[in-house]
């Protein structure tokens, strides 16, 4: 795929949730781009003609925050800081950073202030992402501001003479609408780099490395029907032929209305000979009893895979002699798992559990995607010939309705906090790079998303998220956090819901607007109605980046209808927050 030895652009690795995003974004380009722990030591660097410092979770200030050696910055590569980078470049050349007033985090409007070559061809004022609670205040010596935001007044910043340039934002992600343009520009107007990378040549290299990772064993894959197993599973199947590969559908009694059927029908699909539904409905919900921390969840449902698995093997109905597990792992599932040095956990995806990390060590496991983004695995997944209709199904976790039925311990009222009321529940969130565990603000009318972004920013010690009710059974002031489990009538209720907004979406044809629909149970209530629904539609590309999408007010009035019909529902309200600050699961 490659034409020659070294790369050209090398990104500096400083625990950014993004990082590798950016590298695939440069070789989306046609240059080739590595990516290298932030601490690389300059002499290793000296080939390469540009440099990416990447954002991170620290702070430049802390002693134990990530570090570059600071001998890139007088060398000859062009050095471009994004986020964190920024930060660092104008740390380690004399400016000043310090903790922002407030947050900033989501969509940005950025005023160009100064021309520079980083910025060709850009239309006036720009719609920019940004993820930051540190700032820079000063520039370093010799440089110049290139660019502000209404609550950053340094997005941009470029030495005079140097070819040493940073920008505050994040342009390697989609919501950045002209960021593969400044990508570009950095890459052959600053570097002046020359295209050495065809991007579209994946098939031929992933085959080759599954059949030597596999060698002479058998691969054993537990599939969910999503477009990351299917498309990980077909390519095995191309690669190893169907008596090599098996698999093996698990129904955890977590899954949507209909969804086995529906898995079954896919695989006597793609042709694969050795497929069978495993009941464990039992023993999830039994290892579930009782559990209410988000991650506890996560780790619970990851281990219990690993046991279904062991328990199928010891049968030996469905493999002899040597054999690894197969997963359809993508990029953004290892980075928000803490994939890399200095990334933080956002939230620990099942497929990274202790059992998991086992299997990787011994090197009993195959990844053919691990290295890619939800829309490559989708184009791999077309070069394969998968049906369109199983590629752009929406993305469901694999953890299932598990993490969309949020469980509480305790019971709590919520509390007015001006403009609106602070609900009894946490959600995960991931705020400059770094996992929040954080409260919910609810509006009584819907609010726009620029306020709902205005008010994270302006509160984000204390919300990750902001909330509109649409309609509600009582008063906002009576409701309660209520004690609720992973209980099957709690996630018989969910399950209805999700089927009537499924079923709205698609008739409507307001599903092929968004990229996911996650429908979330929320234990807040009263006595006679304990919880309640969140409506959750967000538009993305990679799974990386989220935005927030309004549905039409009638396909909204007719769902909120008829979801306040389901026995023990007490409201319904619509997540306005962004990722970042938001996840895209609430759990």
């Amino acid at each position: 795929m490659k034409n020659q030895s070294a790369p050209q652009i090398t990104v500096l690795d400083a625990g950014g949730q993004y990082c590798h995003l950016i590298a695939r974004k440069i070789r989306d380009l046609g240059v080739y781009a590595e990516v290298r722990p932030s601490d690389t030591p300059a002499s290793e660097l000296r080939d390469r003609i540009g440099l990416i410092i990447s954002g991170g979770p620290d702070s430049v200030y802390e002693s134990d925050s990530a570090r570059i050696d600071p001998a890139i910055l007088s060398s000859a590569s062009a050095v471009l800081g994004i986020c964190y980078g920024q930060q660092l470049m104008a740390y380690n050349l004399g400016g000043h950073v310090r903790k922002g007033d407030k947050g900033e985090y989501g969509l940005a409007v950025l005023h160009r202030i100064k021309p520079h070559t980083l910025f060709d061809g850009l239309n006036g004022d720009s719609q920019v992402w940004m993820n930051h609670r540190d700032q820079v205040e000063s520039v370093p010596p010799g440089f110049e501001i290139l660019a502000g935001t209404e609550t950053c007044s340094i997005a941009a910043m470029a030495h005079r003479e140097r070819p040493l340039l940073s920008v505050q934002f994040h342009p390697e992600v989609v919501h950045t609408t002209e960021g593969l343009r400044i990508l570009s520009n950095f890459v052959f107007g600053v570097c002046g780099c020359k295209k050495d990378w065809n991007p579209k040549d994946r098939i031929g290299p992933l085959e080759k490395e599954i059949r030597t990772v596999a060698s002479d064993r058998n691969v054993f894959f537990f599939v969910s029907g999503g477009v990351d197993s299917t498309v990980a599973y077909t390519l095995c199947l191309r690669a190893l032929g169907a008596d090599r590969v098996y698999g093996i559908y698990v129904d955890t009694g977590l899954m949507r209305d209909g969804e086995t059927a529906y898995v079954s029908r896919l695989f006597e699909q793609l042709g694969a000979t050795a497929f069978h539904v495993e009941e464990a409905e039992g023993e999830f919900l039994g290892a579930l009893q009782g559990v209410c921390d988000p991650e506890k969840k996560r780790h619970i449902i990851g281990e219990q895979f690993v046991a279904v698995q062991e328990r199928v093997l010891s049968t030996g109905h469905f493999l002899d002699g040597r054999w690894i597990l197969g997963q359809g792992t993508i990029y953004p599932d290892t980075i928000e798992s803490g994939g890399t040095a200095r990334a933080d956990v956002i939230k620990t995806h099942h497929n990274r559990v202790a059992g998991i990390q086992k299997l990787i060590e011994t090197g009993r496991i195959i990844e053919p995607l691990a290295s890619f983004y939800k829309d490559e695995v989708r184009e791999i997944g077309a070069e394969l010939e998968i049906p369109s209709e199983f590629l752009h199904r929406h993305p469901f976790p694999g953890p299932g309705l598990a993490i969309r039925c949020l469980c509480s311990e305790t019971e709590s009222p919520v509390k007015r906090l001006d403009p609106g009321w602070l609900l009894p529940i946490r959600s995960v969130g991931v705020q400059g790079d770094s996992r929040s565990y954080r409260s919910v603000l609810a509006l009584e009318k819907l609010p726009t998303d620029e306020l709902a972004t205005t008010l994270v920013n302006r509160m984000w010690e204390t919300i990750n998220r902001v909330v509109g009710v649409v309609s509600l059974r009582t008063a906002i002031s009576e409701m309660r956090s209520t004690r609720g489990t992973l209980t099957p009538e709690r996630l018989a209720r969910l399950r209805h819901a999700d089927a009537i907004v499924r079923r709205l979406s698609e008739a409507s044809g307001f599903e092929r607007e968004v990229w996911q629909f996650p429908v979330v149970l929320i234990p807040l209530g009263i006595d006679q109605a304990p919880d309640s629904i969140v409506l959750r539609p967000i538009h993305s590309v990679d799974g990386m980046t989220a935005q927030v999408v309004r549905m039409p007010d009638e396909l909204l009035r007719r769902m909120s209808d008829e979801l306040l019909s389901v026995d023990g529902i007490c409201g319904i309200f619509y997540d306005l927050t962004h990722k970042p600050p938001g996840t895209i699961e609430w759990e």
